[in-house]
């Protein structure tokens, strides 16, 4: 049984894909035809099966050369966040990043989002990513250098900053590891649609939403009974204003650094 067999039952309800960080995520597996998706959880950010041309374009045997080669594929080890996927999503299979069920250079890239902190060895996953992936890999982390100045951890649920100590990669060891890559970051949008750990930072009152909680690891892991001392502080403070007064300075900005980082290595 993973983690996600047990807090991923109401995944979906919160964690719905951001397209201003999907435009990211697809503009850095660049003109990939095929691609892996590891730990792919529900399927976001998937890319898309290419759109149908027009009726104009040519000859049927024409158009199916042309996206022959094009095909997303996914693996992911929780059956509760499998089950979770929508219909005409990638097809999956159930297994783990550490062994792949794929052959050696199978697909032009792999992407791996939110999820190499899951891992239960990283050195033989990024390994089974190297080993796949013909052209690119794209890793989506965080820098827990910079989310541990997150002022939801640091004010007010520093158990959870304690357990992302524990597992956070930093960027620079997956970079290494893939045997050198570029690290972006990957700012949050103000109204980000994807409720990840960080994606509320201008909407505070949500992280008092125990649904909100239970789609984020670093919360829901933890748990409510030891972080309900923070939790009844943050309401507090709103409720008084005083954490509108202490955090002005964000209410005006319409992106926010939360430590997200894609780690994009060329083969």
């Amino acid at each position: 049984m993973t983690v996600y067999d047990t807090i991923g039952t109401t995944y979906t309800a919160t964690r719905r894909p951001d397209p201003r960080i999907g435009a990211h995520i697809t503009a850095a597996l660049g003109d990939a035809r095929t691609v892996l998706n590891v730990g792919a959880g529900t399927g976001a950010y998937e890319p898309p099966a290419p759109p149908a041309p027009p009726a104009s374009a040519g000859s049927v045997q024409a158009v199916q050369a042309e996206f022959a080669e094009f095909a997303v594929f996914a693996v992911e080890p929780s059956q509760v966040m499998i089950g979770q996927r929508s219909a005409g999503s990638a097809p999956v299979v159930r297994a783990r990043a550490e062994a792949l069920p794929v052959a050696d250079n199978s697909v032009d890239a792999v992407m791996a989002l939110l999820t190499v902190h899951h891992w239960t060895d990283l050195e033989a996953g990024i390994a089974e990513l190297r080993r796949v992936a013909r052209h690119r890999v794209v890793v989506l982390t965080w820098d827990q250098s910079v989310t541990r100045t997150f002022w939801l951890v640091k004010d007010y649920l520093p158990q959870a900053a304690a357990l992302d100590d524990t597992r956070a990669v930093p960027p620079a060891r997956i970079a290494d590891l893939l045997g050198g890559a570029r690290v972006e970051p990957v700012l949050v949008p103000h109204d980000c649609t994807d409720g990840f750990g960080a994606a509320f930072w201008r909407r505070p009152e949500a992280y008092l939403d125990p649904l909100v909680r239970a789609g984020m690891s670093m919360l829901s892991q933890v748990g409510d009974d030891v972080l309900r001392p923070g939790l009844d502080r943050l309401a507090a403070d709103l409720t008084a204003g005083t954490w509108h007064d202490r955090y002005n300075d964000l209410l005006d900005l319409d992106e926010f650094d939360g430590g997200y980082r894609l780690v994009i290595a060329d083969l």
